[in-house]
């Protein structure tokens, strides 16, 4: 048995000034946006811009006395060239605040585009732990997934194309001012999307609850962003798992379910209250080097991983599983806390099922002939490693690898 260990009691959550919950919520965007100046810039996919709401938001703006741009060429997976292009599309006529709508590549380019606007330079140049300077241009987030919590968040993901790996600016500056967060604009979600990125939410979730305690000193809580999950963090974790108990199928099943959409998203915006001070672990550092061989959508790809991530990490966080099985309500109260454990992890896999998620990585794409390059990158995840459990080596995330790409969840001691 063994328990992660919060011996300061620290609880701590870093958080937009002002979030709204609800089913129309996005109708008080330009309320919100006139409040920082008189221009705006929405900053969104092809596929969002054809819609009546976007049009309905971009008129609500202008109804409010701002003026407005669009930038609605965001893309995938985020890559640093959509970053040049924002920031070449602006000129010198930088917005008063950035309206980040979509899903979390739309809400991430937003974020880098604010603080390279505010500051100057390439991307690259933030990419870290309180690397940008000062404070960027305002933000505004509306997500139209229910996933990644990206409209919470201190984060931006960017791919660079260089270095063939996903970075990530992690920064209080960068995060929103406001988060507008309205179900409703998730109906319209596709099913694969509405699945991939359901299974993102549960791995934040579960991987938010069990990366390590850290019992930072003052100094560190001032320099570094993910100071380990503490007792704040594990409250909005139990409540995103036990709403994602209670929706995540039928919002599969039923995609025009309001109330199941409301659930997930909701469970999404816990489990980025949580990542954005536990940050994640060893799903999300294997993902990123796989995603050049699997190509598949991020959600998938952390879900067909965490299977096996949290079969690895269970002998170092068994009480935490244990807890998990017990919020999912699947754990016999009165069982060893290895049993209560095992049923919190089978029933975080019958989830991801239920999401559509695969559940090995073969059916990404990989092959055994990309593991040693999965995982050699994989440890050069530093942040991510040092959140996670169980400790990461190659040799032990290539043996995760092999279970993963066979299927194979059999065991539950040493992969």
């Amino acid at each position: 048995m063994s328990r992660l260990d919060n011996a300061l009691g620290l609880g701590l959550v870093r958080q937009p000034k002002t979030v709204l919950f609800g089913p129309g919520q996005r109708r008080q965007l330009g309320r919100h946006a006139r409040r920082f100046g008189t221009s705006a810039l929405i900053v969104t996919d092809e596929r969002m811009a054809t819609t009546e709401d976007f049009a309905a938001m971009k008129a609500d703006l202008k109804a409010q006395g701002l003026r407005v741009a669009v930038f609605d060429a965001a893309l995938p997976d985020l890559p640093r060239q959509n970053v040049l292009d924002v920031v070449a599309a602006c000129g010198s006529d930088r917005p008063d605040v950035i309206v980040g709508l979509g899903g979390g590549s739309c809400m991430d380019l937003a974020k880098a585009a604010s603080a390279v606007l505010a500051h100057g330079g390439d991307v690259r140049d933030y990419f870290g732990e309180f690397a940008v300077p000062g404070p960027c241009v305002p933000l505004i987030t509306i997500p139209t997934t229910g996933g990644t919590g990206a409209e919470v968040t201190s984060l931006a993901i960017v791919y660079d194309d260089v270095a063939r790996m996903k970075m990530a600016i992690a920064d209080a500056h960068i995060a929103p001012a406001v988060a507008l967060i309205d179900p409703e604009l998730t109906l319209t979600c596709p099913p694969g999307l509405t699945a991939a990125t359901a299974a993102d939410a549960l791995s934040h979730l579960v991987e938010g609850f069990t990366v390590k305690p850290k019992n930072p000193s003052a100094d560190e809580l001032d320099r570094e962003i993910y100071v380990g999950k503490n007792r704040i963090t594990d409250m909005f974790c139990r409540e995103g798992l036990r709403l994602m108990d209670r929706s995540l199928a039928r919002v599969v099943e039923v995609p025009s379910d309001l109330a199941a959409r409301s659930d997930v998203m909701f469970a999404a915006y816990c489990a980025g209250m949580a990542i954005n001070t536990t940050g994640t672990a060893a799903a999300h550092a294997i993902q990123s080097p796989m995603a050049a061989f699997g190509h598949a959508p991020h959600g998938f790809g952390v879900g067909a991983l965490l299977p096996y991530v949290m079969r690895f990490n269970l002998p170092y966080c068994t009480e935490e599983f244990a807890e998990i099985g017990a919020v999912l309500n699947v754990a016999d109260p009165d069982g060893p806390v290895e049993d209560r454990a095992r049923a919190g992890i089978a029933r975080v896999e019958a989830l991801l099922a239920a999401a559509g998620s695969p559940l090995d990585i073969a059916a990404l794409g990989v092959t055994e002939a990309d593991l040693d390059e999965i995982a050699a990158s994989s440890v050069k995840a530093v942040r991510l490693v040092r959140n996670n459990p169980a400790p990461m080596t190659p040799e032990s995330v290539k043996a995760v690898l092999r279970r993963a790409l066979a299927g194979d969840r059999s065991w539950w001691t040493s992969p």
